[in-house]
């Protein structure tokens, strides 16, 4: 897991939690890195008292009380002046759980002001921190191929409209996972830092304040005094835990208080109203010190922190605090607890496995080499021997005698981005490859690229030719290049659903910096992704179209015996499906006169879930794969689908018949003399960070690609 996200081993120890607690002065990269951990801590408000213990017990010498609050005082006598942070972060809790298996919401206080504060959850894996430890969920969303045909382009989402999706099918499996009301939902992120060393996350502002306070409060304390630390609790509530633990003090000369953050940053004197204010005047303050950092995107679902405010941020809290003998320690929180998995069947932790290699690959259009490089390295030997890879970079194996040809198709890109334009402050210009939906991406984690040096060029290629490069690049093994870790930035109308704007990103560096590190146009732009088992048979990952046609080609082709074959088959694995088809068109180019007909294994688009109109593409999750019949490039002749429908009854595999938007590789044979059929499993949110797919319908696909190659013409 650290390899993916490109971590030093200082914050490889502090994730896995073998860093000593008080480490000598760091550099700035080490101080980003504490930072992190903090902003990755698994404490919403009102359950600090759930987390907190765990956060304590990594801190000698500190305390949790009734609230939740974690404590510690250093130094003693006069004067007394307490620190405090927010150590809460906003989140939803579990309102509703619905008789058809989902969660719905609503926030726990205020939480955030942002107006797209829920909107940029949609989509997004989450975290349900249940009492047994936290389960994996995704904010349902409309499905990426048919996202406007149900919603305005103008519509703003509101909490009203999410839904929780745990892989459950009835209320009674959610309870059984162990996801009760009013359990809190977080997003569900990695500790994330920029190649500038920006820090970002949920609440960031607030996490860099309990970092710096955490690491004030191992210290050695003031030169004269005590300093008593808070990390409080309940601060969306208006300071419930400060307030309480004031309340409780024998004396108090002064309050030092660590915002939420803002776009300006502050520092002075503030007046808190309500429970906090009189809790105060009750110890006779009526005013306290109150520091706001500069954050990015202040109040937005995922803020950032530069790491000369981190330092800012420590100097001012340690001044404010009469702390003159600061020595620079910086302390880890702990990492938070891992979901667990039963294994509900062998077969589908092999393909939730095989899934999870794939969908760590990176592979917008026209920058396959990484997927292409492992399938190759996977094929069984006979495969790999006789595949051959043309001047596009599709992959294809032939098997069986000379004949009229039945293909099957699945492509190996996935959506994304590119570059076009590096700015002198360092902002990057992106255009898209192939449909991802902005608002999706805005505000996001982003990931850019950079080729390996012998990687081949799909620039105007047609596939005509069979160079071996091509081939021998693919099959050398090699490292990847380190990608470099950023954010997509927000547009100036994000609440737009359809914008002419182009999307942004930036990576923590000048333009200069970035030029220096080979960064240039065309190099391809993403967003992290992890595959996770979601429930007892479900997936959920970004890129999940097309890596389960990938691999479901790949494990068909381990099953099937070339030398009994009766009939021509040709397995194809395309280019560029994302960015216009173009490596379908290349490979019709060289087999379409002699193709009988051709299976494109791809996603149904389903609508079966409650945003959806379940008279459109409906298809059930674990009821089977789809036998796409009509698109909108196209309807397979009765016959084609009557003789899938044939087959898989014979060999007991369920199979559901469906209509969707969109199309697939095959169209470009449709006109050449071949009908393409389409070979699918039902998928949910398409091209969205958390497309879910159930295991039980990619294992039936496999087994069904397999009948209908051995039966052929």
């Amino acid at each position: 897991m650290l390899r993916r996200y490109g971590l030093n081993r200082f914050a490889a120890a502090l994730f896995a939690g073998t860093l000593p607690l008080a480490t000598p002065a760091l550099a700035q990269e080490e101080a980003s890195s504490a930072v992190a951990s903090w902003i990755n801590v698994d404490l919403a408000t009102g359950y600090e008292t759930r987390g907190a213990p765990a956060v304590a017990a990594g801190l000698p010498g500190w305390e949790v009380d009734r609230w939740g609050n974690v404590v510690r005082t250093v130094g003693s006598g006069a004067p007394h002046r307490v620190l405090a942070c927010g150590l809460d972060a906003p989140a939803y809790a579990a309102s509703q759980i619905t008789e058809d298996g989902y969660l719905r919401v609503h926030r726990i206080g205020w939480g955030s002001d942002h107006p797209l504060w829920d909107q940029q959850h949609e989509a997004k894996p989450v975290r349900i921190l249940t009492r047994q430890g936290p389960v994996v969920g995704v904010v349902a969303r409309t499905n990426g191929h048919f996202a406007w045909q149900h919603r305005g382009t103008t519509t703003v989402t509101t909490e009203d409209e999410l839904w929780i999706d745990v892989g459950a099918e009835s209320a009674e499996e959610v309870r059984a996972a162990g996801i009760e009301l009013l359990d809190p939902i977080v997003r569900q992120l990695p500790p994330w830092v920029l190649e500038g060393g920006q820090v970002a996350g949920p609440a960031a502002g607030r996490r860099a304040g309990c970092a710096v306070a955490a690491a004030l409060g191992m210290g050695d304390g003031p030169e004269t005094g005590a300093l008593t630390v808070i990390l409080s609790s309940q601060t969306v509530f208006g300071w419930v835990g400060l307030a309480s633990a004031v309340t409780r003090m024998e004396d108090v000369d002064e309050v030092v208080i660590l915002g939420d953050g803002t776009a300006e940053g502050s520092d002075g004197t503030w007046s808190p109203g309500g429970g906090l204010g009189a809790a105060l005047a009750d110890r006779g303050l009526d005013r306290v010190h109150r520091i706001e950092p500069t954050v990015g995107n202040a109040g937005a679902h995922l803020e950032w922190i530069a790491p000369q405010e981190i330092r800012a941020l420590r100097d001012r809290a340690a001044q404010a605090s009469g702390v003159t003998r600061d020595d620079g320690r910086w302390v880890g929180a702990p990492a938070p607890a891992q979901p667990e998995h039963t294994l509900a069947d062998p077969g589908e932790d092999e393909i939730a496995s095989l899934l999870d290699d794939f969908v760590d690959l990176y592979g917008a259009s026209g920058h396959e080499w990484a997927v292409r490089r492992d399938l190759l390295a996977r094929m069984p030997a006979w495969a790999r021997e006789r595949a051959i890879v043309d001047g596009i970079g599709n992959v294809i194996v032939e098997m069986g005698p000379e004949g009229e040809a039945t293909h099957f198709m699945a492509h190996l890109d996935e959506v994304g981005y590119q570059v076009t334009e590096v700015a002198s402050d360092g902002v990057v210009t992106l255009e898209s490859l192939g449909g991802a939906l902005s608002t999706a991406w805005e505000g996001e984690t982003a990931l850019l690229h950079f080729d390996p040096e012998d990687a081949p060029s799909t620039a105007g290629g047609d596939g005509g030719d069979l160079d071996p490069r091509w081939k021998e690049q693919s099959l050398r093994p090699g490292d990847v290049p380190a990608p470099l870790k950023g954010l997509f930035l927000q547009r100036t109308a994000p609440e737009r659903r359809s914008d002419d704007q182009p999307m942004k990103a930036v990576f923590g560096l000048s333009g200069d910096e970035l030029l220096r590190l080979g960064v240039r146009p065309g190099l391809q732009v993403t967003m992290f992704k992890d595959g996770t088992r979601m429930g007892a048979h479900r997936f959920v990952a970004r890129g999940l179209d097309d890596r389960v046609g990938t691999i479901a080609l790949l494990r068909a082709l381990e099953r099937i015996n070339p030398e009994a074959l009766a009939h021509r088959i040709v397995f194809s694995w395309s280019v560029h499906e994302e960015g216009g088809l173009l490596g379908a068109e290349a490979i019709a180019r060289r087999y379409g006169a002699t193709a009988r007909r051709i299976y494109s294994v791809d996603t149904f688009v389903s609508s079966d879930t409650p945003l959806e109109s379940p008279h459109f593409a409906y298809a059930a999750l674990g009821a089977g794969p789809v036998l796409r019949a009509i698109e909108s490039s196209g309807a397979s002749p009765v016959s084609e689908r009557d003789r899938v429908r044939r087959i898989a009854e014979g060999a007991g595999i369920p199979l559901q018949i469906g209509l969707t938007q969109g199309g697939t590789d095959g169209t470009r044979f449709t006109f050449r003399g071949a009908p393409n059929q389409g070979l699918s499993w039902p998928g949910r949110y398409s091209h969205s960070p958390g497309e879910v797919l159930d295991l039980r319908d990619v294992n039936r696909l496999v087994e069904l690609i397999v009948n209908v190659a051995n039966e052929g013409g």
